[in-house]
């Protein structure tokens, strides 16, 4: 008996005309995805590339140029047609008083010789009292992410910031002695509209050197640090002149 051979058709073509095709929702989901994805590359080359560059290490001998934070005030002054000019001396820390070094560290990171570029303590409580107020109203960065923020980077609050911060603050800490970082941030460090340094800080506000500041004027000049565009050192507001109080009086008892 002859063996009948099954046959196999081929599959029917489908219609033109009646590809099936996604959704326009999930071809929107999709382009979001690819741009999220894209966006994430991007963020991460931008902050990745702090782990190697700018060369902090030339910081050990060198003096800074122009800072980040110098050329976005210049920035500004352009953009709103003013005439201005950085005012900045560059002066040694051996040159500068202990009384006003003690000063800023009281004010700004009390914990500085102690810590490796990072307070978390403080850095926990300035997030309790941000979401408590709702605002940005307590910053918790110590004296490296500082100079970190100051030497390289915008003042932007973004992440994408503070993530870069947090890589150059540590290269500091690992790079630098304490002293060469407190020179630096007491030399960059704003004291009033294109007012860096504590040379020019103690030349504008007070019309002496920096090695003439007295335990008072170095209280005041610290108050002010937070936010020296709108507070002034020798016309203090109550909280200024209750800061420069609080300040000498942790002064003299360290002295």
């Amino acid at each position: 008996m002859a063996r009948v051979q099954k046959r196999i058709s081929p599959p029917r073509p489908r219609p033109r005309g009646r590809t099936r095709r996604a959704s326009l929702p999930s071809r929107l989901a999709r382009g979001l995805w690819i741009a999220l994805g894209l966006l994430a590359l991007f963020a991460a080359g931008d902050v990745g590339r702090y782990v190697v560059w700018p060369d902090v290490a030339a910081l050990s001998e060198e003096k800074p140029d122009k800072t980040a934070f110098m050329r976005w005030r210049e920035a500004q002054w352009e953009e709103a047609s003013r005439d201005k000019t950085i005012q900045w001396t560059w002066t040694p820390l051996a040159r500068i008083p202990t009384h006003v070094v003690l000063a800023v560290t009281i004010a700004e990171d009390d914990k500085f010789w102690h810590h490796d570029g990072f307070d978390f303590p403080a850095m926990e409580q300035a997030l309790r009292r941000n979401i408590e107020a709702g605002r940005v109203a307590a910053g918790g960065s110590t004296i490296t992410q500082q100079l970190a923020k100051n030497l390289y980077l915008s003042p932007s609050k973004s992440p994408l910031r503070k993530a870069k911060e947090a890589i150059l603050a540590y290269r500091l800490e690992r790079t630098l002695h304490k002293q060469r970082i407190l020179e630096l941030y007491l030399n960059v460090a704003e004291w009033g509209d294109g007012v860096f340094g504590i040379e020019a800080a103690a030349r504008h506000h007070y019309k002496v050197s920096a090695s003439a500041l007295t335990p008072n004027q170095a209280a005041h000049l610290a108050a002010v640090l937070p936010n020296p565009l709108k507070w002034s050192p020798t016309k203090p507001s109550p909280g200024v002149a209750a800061r420069a109080r609080l300040y000498l009086s942790r002064m003299q008892r360290r002295l």
